[in-house]
């Protein structure tokens, strides 16, 4: 399937637990270098990497990777991305993928998926999900679950298990019902560059505030979000000095 999308990665110095993380050393290139591979391999037809680090600009001056610098006063990454849309000029329809700039293993396959759910659909908006397989991560708060609808649109999303399966856990509280229809939000989104600007003009919502999910203030705003399943496993991206040796561990070739 012929399919024209961009792919932009927001990319900041400043980390609490890992500063200038984007630089760090993955087995003998930046983290930053890293991701933009993996874009790379999804077919995009443009890669770039959004800062507004001067540091994150001259690392990767060599290498020819196209950056664009951006304010340095952005709330959000989907600020950042608003502003390179501007930018750069793309037409409303051009479809953009949000890939982070700490996710030196995301899986091409699932880069691509996320612009395939949105070019299949008519929504503004898409993200991907995989099955949950064990209790431990339906209950998990940093697990972000959702529910979609028969169209594949998201209906909402939540760090509490959904959806809950009454019966079943009534009888077996300590077992995952079978066949489970519970799904794990995977945090990488592809917009339409036009709905980019009416994104960032929205309100918080109070489901937003209470979840601490930024995307439910689209759908509180009545926006859909296509949500498709991921093509193969997405690997945790780099946010600890335990994601990172374990990363480092995994590019060297060893067991994590």
């Amino acid at each position: 399937m012929s399919l024209d999308f961009v792919v932009a990665i927001p990319a900041r110095f400043a980390s609490t637990r890992l500063p200038g993380k984007p630089l760090l050393e993955l087995a003998g290139k930046t983290m930053v270098e890293r991701v933009v591979e993996r874009a790379m391999l999804a077919g995009a037809r443009e890669v770039l990497v959004a800062t507004d680090d001067v540091r994150i600009q001259s690392a990767l001056q060599a290498s020819g990777v196209d950056v664009v610098m951006t304010r340095a006063d952005h709330p959000s990454g989907t600020e950042r991305l608003a502003e390179v849309a501007r930018i750069r000029g793309w037409s409303a329809d051009t479809l953009v993928v949000n890939l982070q700039g700490d996710e030196p293993l995301a899986p091409a396959s699932g880069i691509r998926a996320a612009a395939e759910a949105l070019a299949q659909s008519a929504a503004p908006m898409a993200t991907l999900a995989t099955p949950i397989a064990s209790l431990e991560e339906l209950f998990s708060t940093s697990a972000v679950k959702l529910v979609r609808n028969a169209r594949g649109e998201a209906l909402y999303f939540s760090r509490a298990p959904i959806p809950w399966a009454r019966d079943a856990f009534a009888a077996e509280p300590r077992r995952l019902p079978e066949p489970s229809v519970c799904l794990r939000h995977i945090g990488i989104y592809a917009y339409r560059a036009g709905f980019l600007q009416q994104y960032i003009a929205l309100p918080p919502a109070p489901a937003e505030l209470w979840e601490s999910l930024e995307q439910l203030r689209v759908l509180h705003a009545g926006f859909p979000i296509q949500v498709g399943l991921a093509p193969e496993l997405f690997p945790a991206g780099v946010d600890t000095p335990e994601d990172l040796a374990r990363v480092r561990a995994i590019l060297a070739g060893a067991k994590p």
